[in-house]
């Protein structure tokens, strides 16, 4: 056995002392099991003009890469759009899938320094659920991480991130993401 303590994140340790707690009294499950947890986090980022020069998809990668600090994946066109210049199978975005430790990791990351220094920020969409528990919401500008160097980025792109929750319905979906300190408008 080692005597190095296991590292575990904040927002996880935080919710299996507390948040389990008072979601389980708020709403009377009467299983462990039934309590809503996070399920994964996807981060997509569209590229278009990657139709036109194939070399700007490595910068979205990168980024993301550098965010998410794990290896992200080329997404590709399903369809050919002539009008787009776009062929079957191009690559033209870019999507990491995040669970466990690196999950909660990119999360305290989103809610406490992204989130902060988004400009004109007032809250996040309350809305924006899917009717089965998923959360989706876009930024406009994936600067406001603090692992990107501003001055090393070629263009500032826009990102969508969907926090996948294994909560039934939209009302404890948003009281799980509410005591997570997502701070909702309405």
């Amino acid at each position: 056995m080692s005597d190095i303590a296991t590292y575990e994140p904040r927002l996880k340790t935080r919710y299996r002392e507390e948040i389990r707690a008072r979601l389980k009294e708020k709403f009377g499950y009467a299983n462990e099991m039934q309590i809503p947890r996070l399920d994964k986090v996807v981060i997509n980022m569209g590229v278009g003009e990657a139709a036109q020069d194939s070399k700007k998809i490595q910068g979205a990668l990168a980024d993301l890469l550098m965010i998410s600090g794990q290896k992200p994946v080329a997404t590709a066109a399903k369809t050919s759009i002539a009008g787009f210049k776009l062929r079957e199978e191009q690559l033209i975005g870019a999507k990491v899938t995040l669970r466990k430790d690196r999950m909660y990791e990119v999360l305290d990351r989103l809610v406490t320094v992204a989130l902060p220094r988004v400009r004109d920020f007032r809250g996040l969409n309350g809305k924006s659920f899917d009717g089965r528990g998923n959360y989706a919401m876009g930024l406009k500008e994936h600067i406001v991480f603090p692992e990107i160097n501003y001055d090393k980025v070629e263009k500032i792109r826009g990102m969508d991130i969907i926090v996948c929750t294994t909560a039934n319905t939209n009302e404890e979906a948003k009281a799980l993401l509410a005591e997570f300190d997502f701070p909702f408008t309405n």
